[in-house]
């Protein structure tokens, strides 16, 4: 069964559903009778439903889906704000934090089940029967990744169990330090790499495969060594002051389980590393329909197909544009559906002559588009929209991008927050207008293992060895960027950067560890990657007065485009005047924005609020008072509905 019509499945029939009481609500596997998860074929329809929880392009006119993702990020932006980055913003919801547990639960009894009819012999250990159970034990995996982020310590359970038994439920309830939810993880993906079948067998074409496994593992065990290191001494790590854990039985040496995680991200990320090679055209993984022969570097592909009704209709909304016809000419706005890239992004680029653009000879300012992207990262350059660039075809007429659509008024169009239009996901292809046109989507991809080798062995071993030195500079050579990695770190000047990742809580980094962050965010432009990274990097505790902007305007551009719109009689206020910023703040008229002077991170908002309904069905004694919860909240929350972080 082909990757297309696995997806055909919903997610919804996985986690859709809110729970009341998370553990006792029938999944959809309970509806089958003992007989079943005795055959084959009835494993994987289980699986295929699954697949639905990975990342998918998004549907719907007006929607960029999965190309906006990191709209929660300083990477991009809306018009709006993100309440994460605002005090007193985000609330303790009232119920759903647990409400993972329908998927979970239809995991664990999908093991449990399968491996008590391989023991008593009615399922039979052959044909794809051990890949579809690795499968599972990574989708579990990936579910608990998911919580682990979201909320630090949790509980882990792997028992189907049911509410025919309130104390049982309410020990499964009580959370876990965080560390051993990040083991429990990898331990998963271990029993998930064992039955795997690897890419190059033709099973895995369009299914999860041993390297995804291998990646993902990497991943997690990344992202959980870096969130010890830099939150260490907070209440957000085990046995740190304030952990609201059972500090008197935690007795964990968290200096060695930082670096069980480091090596355990080392060693699988270079199984994968070492065995794929990158494609030769960044921009290739992103215009095309078939990326079943770029298997060397694209692990898992999301294909869509008019054929079978599974279309991506991303790239007709995000061709949206306005034509407006004047005797001047025929004026194009391309609008970037309400989203755009930061200049705090676009700045961080390289120059092709692999230095910043602060130190480089071949930086041409950036008054304009042209100019902004003339001799830089082609990651960069194919990624952002700008004059001249093909925007679709209509009545085999290529449209060419001209102007970013700051007016709404602009042919009716929703505008671009910023000015810098994400191109992801439309680069240099033959769309045709209105087409649900069936554009690929990566969702595993070996550069990542590159990236996140190079950042674990250099916080193991605080230098950079002869893989890092070969993943890095392939990298670099794929981007157009000069090899050079030594020239570009010993060029940097942190006090120049305006990246909030050059810091870790409020230290700044040292030069080679920000270029590895750099490298990080140049290649992962719009894939959904940068809010994860910043909050185990710590790095937005000097997000305070701090202003989102887009391109210059008030230097030069503002004239070209006020005369655009005066040829087609348009009216176009800016969000900001020249004496506050030349650049766009696209937050510049939110009321919230500027009562705080700009985003002011609080730092409870590194960890999410445990909902109150976990509270109230976590008491020894059913229906009791939530003060005698066996679950205790995250740091710098109450235990109350509708209630704001501590101040």
């Amino acid at each position: 069964m082909k990757l297309k019509y696995i997806f055909l499945f919903s997610a919804a029939l996985l986690m859709g559903t809110s729970c009341a009481d998370f553990l006792d609500k029938t999944p959809i596997s309970d509806n089958v009778d003992g007989n079943f998860f005795t055959a084959e074929n009835q494993l994987e329809p289980y699986c295929n439903n699954m697949y639905g929880l990975l990342p998918d392009h998004g549907t719907g006119t007006g929607t960029f889906g999965y190309f906006t993702t990191d709209n929660n990020s300083d990477d991009m932006t809306a018009v709006s704000q993100v309440d994460n980055f605002l005090p007193q913003r985000v609330q303790v919801p009232s119920s759903g934090s647990y409400g993972s547990f329908s998927t979970i639960r239809t995991c664990n009894l999908f093991l449990q089940r399968t491996a008590e009819n391989l023991e008593n012999g009615t399922l039979s250990n052959d044909g794809n029967v051990n890949h579809y159970i690795g499968e599972m034990y990574f989708f579990r995996a990936y579910v608990y990744f998911s919580l682990l982020k979201t909320y630090g310590d949790f509980p882990i359970v792997t028992e189907v169990l049911t509410d025919g038994d309130y104390a049982a439920n309410v020990e499964a309830n009580k959370r876990k330090p965080r560390n051993e939810v990040a083991r429990f993880i990898l331990s998963d993906l271990d029993k998930a790499i064992e039955r795997l079948f690897p890419k190059s067998n033709s099973f895995t074409a369009h299914r999860l495969n041993r390297e995804c496994a291998l990646l993902f593992k990497s991943r997690v065990a990344l992202y959980e060594a870096t969130w010890e290191k830099y939150h260490a001494g907070t209440a957000r790590v085990p046995g740190g002051p304030g952990w609201p854990g059972d500090a008197a039985s935690f007795n964990t040496d968290m200096t060695a389980e930082l670096n069980f995680f480091l090596d355990q991200a080392i060693e699988s990320a270079k199984l994968v590393g070492d065995a794929s090679a990158l494609m030769d055209d960044y921009a290739g993984l992103y215009n095309q329909t078939d990326l079943s022969n770029q298997r060397d570097e694209v692990l898992l592909w999301r294909m869509y197909s008019e054929e079978a009704k599974v279309q991506n209709q991303v790239v007709g909304a995000t061709h949206g544009y306005g034509a407006i016809d004047t005797e001047e000419g025929t004026f194009i706005f391309v609008h970037g559906d309400g989203t755009g890239f930061t200049r705090s992004l676009i700045d961080s680029y390289l120059m092709t002559d692999g230095l910043p653009i602060y130190a480089s000879p071949n930086y041409q300012g950036d008054k304009s588009l042209v100019s902004t992207m003339t001799n830089r990262d082609l990651r960069l350059v194919t990624s952002v929209g700008k004059p001249g660039d093909k925007i679709m075809t209509i009545n085999g007429k290529d449209i060419m991008f001209q102007l970013p659509g700051l007016t709404s008024a602009a042919g009716g169009i929703r505008v671009t927050s910023t000015g810098y239009i994400p191109r992801k996901g439309w680069i240099d292809n033959d769309v045709i207008y209105n087409s649900a046109y069936p554009l690929a989507l990566p969702i595993f991809r070996a550069a990542e293992a590159y990236l996140n080798y190079i950042e674990a062995y250099y916080l193991r071993h605080g230098n950079l060895d002869d893989t890092c030195d070969k993943y890095w500079k392939a990298l670099r050579r794929r981007a157009g960027v000069d090899t050079d990695y030594k020239k570009t770190i010993a060029a940097t000047d942190l006090t120049k950067e305006i990246d909030l990742a050059r810091y870790s809580g409020t230290q700044l980094v040292d030069a080679t560890l920000y270029n590895i962050r750099r490298e990080r965010r140049s290649e992962f432009i719009a894939e959904g990657m940068r809010k994860a990274d910043l909050y185990r990097w710590r790095a937005l505790d000097m997000m305070q007065n701090y202003w989102v902007e887009g391109m210059n305007y008030w230097d030069e551009f503002h004239t070209e485009f006020e005369a655009a719109c005066t040829a087609c009689k348009q009216t176009y206020t800016a969000p900001n005047d020249a004496s506050v910023s030349k650049y766009l703040r696209p937050q510049g008229k939110n009321d919230y924005v500027i009562e705080n002077n700009g985003y002011c991170f609080e730092e409870a908002n590194y960890l999410s609020p445990i909902s109150y309904d976990v509270f109230r069905m976590s008491t020894p004694e059913e229906g009791g008072d939530v003060s005698t919860s066996v679950v205790y909240q995250n740091p710098g929350w109450p235990v109350e509905a509708g209630a704001y972080a501590l101040q």
